[in-house]
Formats: C-alpha cells, structure tokens, sequence
C-alpha cells in the first residue's frame, strides 16, 4: 500500500523532490521505493531524465489501478463508522487559521440544520494536512485555502478575500495605498511553506517577476513570527486586507494593512468533501446537500 501511495504522489506531482515534499520525506528514498515497486511488478513506471519525469505506458496504465486500490482503502474507516454508527453520528470539519467571521457564521447554519442528523465539531489545521484528513476520512468536510488539488474531493468555492500589503505604519504613514515600486524598499518576508497556503508561492513568484527579489525567509509556522519583522520596519508581508478577518489579530504595533495599486491578489477557500460519501447513497449525502445550499452564495471581502 505504501509503495502504492509512492507511486501515485511522483505520477501526479512528475516531480520526485515536490512528491516527496508532499509525503514529508526525502527524495532519495522516495525514488528506491519507486524502484523497488518496478522491480516487483516487472515493469519501467516512469522515464527518468536530469530534467524531467514521464509515466511510460505501464506506469499511466498503472495510475487508475493504484488510485482505486488506495480510495477503496482509504474509505474502510467511514464506511465501517457508517455500518455501527449511531442514529445520531458526531462528524468534524476543518478549519484552518484566520477563516473569516462570515464563513464561521455559515458553519454554525450548516450545525443547525443538520442537528437532527449529525453532531458537527469543528477541527483545526493547515490547509494541506485537512485536505488530506478529508481524503482519508477522518473529517467530513474542510474549509482549506485553494487551490488544492486532489481529483478525488469535491470543492465549492465558498469565498474570496483580496489581499494587501502588511507594512510599518511608520514609514506609510497617511496613506491609504501603496506601490510595488514603493515596496521595493523592504524585503518580502517568506515564511515556511508548510505554515502558508500553496497559493502564497505564486504570489512570491510574481512578486519575484514585478522585481522584488529581497527575501527574509524564516522557518516559524507562528504568524507572529512575521509581524515582528514588519512592525520593526525591515520587512513586509501579504495578508488578507480586510479588517474583519482574524488574521488582523497578529497584527502588532506599527503594523498597517494597505491595498497595493498595481497588484491584484485574491485567496481562495473552498468547502471540501470526498465525491463518493456526498452522492446518492453516501454518507454525506444530507450534509453536502445542505452545505450546497447553505454555502451556495460566494462571499467577498
């Protein structure tokens, strides 16, 4: 089964170190898992080059096969809750940091509604690792920064929130904007992949692209973390620009959030679930049904 999961991360990712990355391990030891499974089923799965990564016929006739063998396993846990549960089952969703009040308030309509059902309690996370909870099924559902990318989850889009500059309150002081070219003057502050939601490397890499190249990188998960460094004045972040959300309580002093002119940037979350619990006959079925009507109207902020 491992070497199964091995297989589809690299036939997914084409990628061995981002395969590795996703399965929290070394690359090395990803490629000899790769090569003991071809040896035991006798065939080439993937051409290799310096450069690049491919599926041979073998490994793309493979893919479906392992996919289903893992969802069919994947599934045992709540398919064997759903066959003992009680009349009245307990079932989490995720929620990863700084959700906005407006998603919290749909959450709450979501418990109320299926009250009679379910028992829904909230569960806290990163994005990542939630997406993978619900994959697994360990939570029903998921409220997770997109994009995210797993065929085997369903997504509704639920909100979009623009985003804008964290900077010193000192150095902008007056303004209700700001400019690229006027942030070239601090570095961008890069925090550690596994504390940010995967659409933070595209905006780093556009940042990049529009020539602001300066990083400070740290390691901290702790958002706090980050706003030391903008509040002392050596750096500047992006985070979401509307008062009302959570992730304004980091914030210390001689922090401002501004929008910035000449740069657009929206985040993303999304309401997940397991396609095959939510359809007809699934376990979720009454749970997604509601949540498509409860969180049908995407909010912006």
């Amino acid at each position: 089964m491992l070497h199964l999961r091995y297989f589809v991360a690299v036939a997914e990712e084409l990628n061995f170190s981002q395969a590795a990355r996703k399965l929290h391990m070394a690359a090395s030891p990803l490629s000899q898992r790769i090569k003991d499974l071809e040896r035991e089923l006798n065939q080439t799965l993937f051409d290799r080059t310096t450069h690049h990564v491919e599926l041979t016929p073998a490994g793309a006739a493979l893919l479906p096969m392992a996919r289903d063998v893992l969802e069919r396993v994947n599934s045992i846990p709540w398919r064997l809750r759903e066959a003992v549960r009680p009349q009245r089952a307990t079932l989490l969703i995720g929620m990863p940091s700084g959700v906005h009040p407006g998603l919290r308030a749909r959450v709450r309509e979501l418990a109320d509604a299926c009250r009679e059902t379910y028992e829904l309690k909230r569960w806290p996370g990163r994005s990542t690792g939630l997406a993978e909870a619900v994959r697994d099924g360990r939570l029903a559902l998921a409220l997770a920064r997109l994009p995210v990318a797993d065929p085997t989850l369903g997504v509704i889009e639920v909100m979009r929130e623009r985003l804008g500059a964290a900077v010193p309150a000192d150095r902008f002081e007056g303004r209700e904007s700001v400019t690229l070219d006027e942030l070239k003057q601090l570095p961008y502050v890069a925090t550690a992949p596994e504390a940010m939601p995967a659409y933070f490397d595209e905006i780093d890499a556009r940042l990049n692209s529009a020539g602001l190249r300066k990083r400070i990188r740290i390691n901290s998960s702790d958002y706090a973390g980050t706003s030391e460094l903008v509040s002392g004045g050596i750096a500047f972040s992006m985070t979401m620009l509307s008062p009302d959300s959570p992730m304004h309580l980091y914030r210390l002093d001689n922090v401002t959030v501004l929008p910035v002119d000449d740069f657009q940037a929206e985040l993303a979350t999304g309401l997940l679930f397991r396609e095959d619990r939510a359809g007809a006959g699934g376990d979720l079925e009454e749970l997604v049904t509601a949540a498509r009507r409860i969180f049908a109207e995407e909010l912006f902020a």
